[in-house]
């Protein structure tokens, strides 16, 4: 399968730079201390690819794309992809602690997922 499309309705913009990528996992590493981490719209995973041999934490990712899910089968073939819209998803069904998000958000919903997680984060606590 070739390339993804970024997709202009989905605000879909790629990270492309390896090294930053790379930065951005060893970052996360080093400051992490969740088992588990979830990954918002990793399109043709420049991220996942680093995320996931991070042996530190367990990566799943979530995609609504159709087409970079099948990419994303493609190329990580033990990668645990929820194929949904995150703003639809109910966090406490995936993962019963805490666990860390990262991901290059779609610019059109950047806002309602911090609001999503925020919200998710204080209904946890209490």
């Amino acid at each position: 399968m070739e390339k993804v499309r970024a997709k202009k309705r989905l605000g879909q913009h790629f990270l492309n730079d390896e090294n930053i990528a790379k930065k951005i996992v060893s970052s996360l590493a080093e400051n992490n201390s969740c088992k588990n981490v979830l990954e918002i719209g990793p399109g043709m995973g420049v991220l996942t690819k680093y995320l996931i041999q991070e042996k530190s934490f367990e990566t799943s990712v979530v995609e609504v794309d159709r087409e970079s899910v099948a990419y994303l089968k493609k190329n990580f073939d033990s990668l645990k992809i929820i194929h949904e819209d995150f703003l639809e998803l109910n966090l406490s069904s995936i993962f019963t602690g805490p666990f860390s998000i990262i991901g290059n958000f779609p610019y059109n919903i950047s806002s309602q997922i911090l609001f999503k997680i925020l919200d998710f984060k204080i209904r946890f606590r209490q």
